[in-house]
């Protein structure tokens, strides 16, 4: 990397857009929502908050997350609102909120792959210049060792 300032100028740019996107994205979820239930904006995003709140908690003494929705279902009922508000601003004929929260609803299905990719080459530049080599293959028939020969 030739500009390692500019990479991480460039690299905070782009995730402050991003939070700046999301950002808006969840004001307007919270508006279709409240649109929809017949309440006001506050109202809607405490029950969103709360809908989607987790919080800690010791039992047998480990900590656990606990929260309303479990984790498998996180995800979709996110997907979920995102893509009822994009049908909604579609159907209304608003372009740019639509946009929003298609760019929004592309993030969060795309996120998981982004984060192993992500991760994928940060510990691949990592590990290469510490000097570790990381496996090739993945074979759990293969018994790798070392043998030295002793002199007597």
């Amino acid at each position: 990397m030739r500009m390692p300032k500019l990479a991480i100028a460039v690299a905070l740019a782009v995730l402050a857009a991003l939070a700046g996107t999301l950002t808006y994205t969840g004001y307007l979820v919270v508006g279709v929502v409240a649109d929809y239930l017949g309440t006001g904006r506050g109202i809607a995003g405490l029950l969103l908050g709360i809908l989607f709140a987790r919080f800690p908690s010791i039992s047998q003494g480990r900590l656990r997350i606990v929260g309303l929705l479990p984790q498998p279902a996180r995800r979709p009922v996110m997907v979920s609102l995102l893509a009822l508000c994009l049908s909604h601003f579609l159907s209304h004929g608003d372009p740019v909120p639509a946009g929003f929260t298609g760019f929004a609803t592309a993030f969060v299905l795309a996120f998981p792959w982004l984060r192993r990719a992500v991760f994928d080459r940060v510990s691949s530049s990592v590990f290469k210049f510490a000097g570790q080599n990381r496996p090739r293959s993945t074979d759990d028939n293969v018994i790798e060792g070392e043998f030295r020969e002793r002199k007597d």
